[in-house]
């Protein structure tokens, strides 16, 4: 998978949920440039999921069945990865 460029990650950070906004855009600017190459792919995965997907991810409600995701789930919302 081809990395994106950072006006296109951002563009993709932008969400139909705020609640998903919130966490998805800070995270990119303050995170995003300094990730290995390997989580940017990882990240760039997470955004394509759709958004009730990760919706009840972020919150909770669901635990993501993919592992590598649901690492990059635990990093966005600011708690050490596993």
């Amino acid at each position: 998978m081809e990395l994106m460029n950072i006006a296109r990650v951002r563009w993709a950070c932008r969400r139909g949920m705020l609640e998903l906004d919130v966490l998805f855009q800070p995270f990119v600017e303050n995170f995003y440039q300094e990730m290995s190459d390997g989580d940017k792919t990882v990240f760039i995965r997470l955004l394509e999921c759709e958004d009730p997907e990760l919706f009840a991810w972020f919150m909770g409600h669901e635990v993501c069945p993919d592992a590598e995701l649901a690492r990059m789930v635990v990093k966005v919302r600011g708690r050490p990865a596993p």
